[in-house]
């Protein structure tokens, strides 16, 4: 069976969309869900200053569980993960209005590290190892912030160029950004390695969407942080000495995906 055209741009172009994922109704019930979570809850990590994140939401939400789940999104993933592909990360992010976005980054990798001047094969399709989604659960128009990525760049074995991190002018292999707005109940894709942000919002508009990263089976998840998760026996973890020694038998610091 030929792969979905949401499949082959991701795979091509390293982003996609999709239009109603959700229904209207289906739309409603999750944002009130997600948004009593977020009531009923304190931030989960120092770094979340501004009340942004509730991580783990598979373990918070029916619904949001329900929703990762869909198959408009596993039909578009699964040619590139494979039909084993598992969830390694699932937060709810409710950005304030006025909020300035991000820089230019990738949520992993890159998985295939190269310098400029080697490019990738064409005849080849790049690998990809883990794919981001956002589920809008409120419009998102340009005045909202939303997502920016560049085409192609998760071909290009970089991160993005330090000295260019906030130009919303950046470019890729003579490419512009593409601006992502969205209506609710759509959902965006990006593979981990592609080059992408959130834009500046105006004042009085934000952001309110349910993010799920979705990884190859060979890729652990990380829905909780390894030093409260672990394979590890007491007695392992209290041998383990140095940073080094603990991060080598897997006690890592929170990073991106974990929480």
């Amino acid at each position: 069976m030929p792969a979905p055209a949401a499949s082959e741009h991701l795979e091509r172009e390293g982003y996609a969309y999709i239009r109603g994922v959700l229904a209207p109704d289906e739309v409603g019930a999750l944002h009130a869900e997600i948004s009593e979570v977020f009531a009923t809850s304190g931030i989960d990590r120092e770094r979340d200053a501004k009340d942004e994140f509730r991580y783990g939401m598979l373990n918070r939400s029916a619904l949001s569980q329900k929703a990762i789940a869909r198959r408009a999104i596993l039909d578009a993933i699964e040619p590139l993960l494979g039909e084993d592909c598992h969830v390694i990360a699932n937060t709810a992010w409710r950005n304030a209005a006025g909020h300035q976005g991000g820089a230019w980054h990738c949520d992993a990798g890159p998985h295939i590290p190269r310098p400029e001047n080697v490019p990738w094969p064409d005849a080849i399709p790049y690998p990809v190892f883990a794919i981001g989604v956002h589920i809008f659960l409120e419009d998102c128009p340009m005045e909202a912030g939303p997502t920016a990525v560049l085409p192609t760049s998760h071909k290009s074995g970089r991160l993005p160029p330090k000295d260019r991190l906030w130009d919303l002018d950046l470019s890729f292999d003579n490419k512009m950004p593409v601006f992502l707005p969205a209506k609710a109940g759509d959902a965006i894709l990006f593979v981990s390695d592609l080059w992408h942000r959130g834009t500046p919002a105006q004042p009085d508009r934000g952001r309110f969407f349910l993010q799920c990263h979705y990884g190859r089976r060979d890729i652990a998840q990380r829905i909780e942080g390894t030093m409260d998760v672990n394979h590890l026996s007491p007695e392992a973890i209290a041998r383990a000495e140095t940073d080094r020694e603990r991060k080598l038998i897997g006690l890592h610091e929170r990073y991106f995906y974990d929480g």
